[in-house]
């Protein structure tokens, strides 16, 4: 009975702060201290949500921002989680390429748009890379770091029982570099919606971002304040997502167990 009730305080406390805001956002705005110009009340933006839903319109918007999002995320993700695990592998590889890997990680990606924008013009693939290019790092350097941060006495031990190479990667130094890959992972999924918000914003003609510029060419404040919350209920869901996975891939740590 007492551990249930540690669990419900544990998953109550986190929306304490947030309950508390709303709360007082809503009486802000019922007694015309915050002007409805500046921010809508909750209660506006939720029948704004109502009728996109009702509607149907929202539907499309929210599959395209999701589209890009994932896709950007598989290539660019994957892009860096390969670089990463063969620099960290290799330091032959890692002379050849962690250097230059750096300095173009130290170039802000969101700098890069008119260069993007000539090479691919305003279509999905300017986007995409966008999103790859900001997703990239974070995963490349965290994965990198994990392997080379794997203790070498727990490989030495393994190649003393007859373990193979082959066989200590997916023993010894893959679960042991995975903390640090899942850290990365969470990291760039933050930078991936992110950008997502700035690449929808350039002529697109579908998406979250697309909804809210269309929103404030009408002066919809309250469908522009929706759309910056359905970014963020988008990001916190990757970020449920992403510790979902690092429990269920990281029981055996003891920082992971319940």
């Amino acid at each position: 009975m007492r551990d249930m009730s540690k669990r419900i305080v544990i998953q109550v406390i986190p929306w304490v702060i947030p309950l508390l805001l709303l709360i007082i956002w809503q009486l802000a705005s019922q007694f015309e201290i915050l002007p409805a110009r500046i921010l809508p009340a909750p209660s506006e933006i939720t029948a704004a949500a109502y009728d996109l839903v009702h509607s149907g319109e929202i539907w499309p918007h929210l599959w395209a921002s999701t589209h890009r999002a994932v896709i950007g995320l598989l290539i660019g993700g994957g892009i860096g989680f390969i670089f990463g695990l063969i620099n960290g592998l290799s330091k032959i590889s890692a002379m050849f390429f962690d250097s230059s890997i750096q300095m173009l990680r130290n170039i802000p990606h969101l700098a890069l748009i008119p260069l993007i924008i000539l090479w691919f013009g305003i279509g999905e693939e300017g986007k995409i890379f966008l999103i790859a290019l900001g997703v990239m790092f974070p995963i490349y350097l965290n994965t990198f770091h994990g392997i080379r941060s794997v203790d070498k006495d727990y490989i030495e031990m393994g190649n003393n029982y007859g373990l193979s190479n082959v066989a200590a990667f997916w023993h010894i130094i893959l679960p042991g570099a995975l903390p640090s890959i899942l850290v990365g992972l969470r990291y760039a999924l933050g930078i991936m919606w992110v950008t997502l918000i700035v690449a929808e914003t350039i002529a697109a003609s579908d998406g979250i971002g697309f909804l809210a510029m269309d929103a404030r060419e009408f002066m919809q404040m309250d469908v522009v304040v929706l759309s910056i919350i359905l970014y963020a209920l988008l990001g916190k869901l990757s970020d449920m997502m992403a510790k979902t996975l690092e429990f269920r891939f990281l029981k055996w740590h003891l920082s992971y167990q319940k």
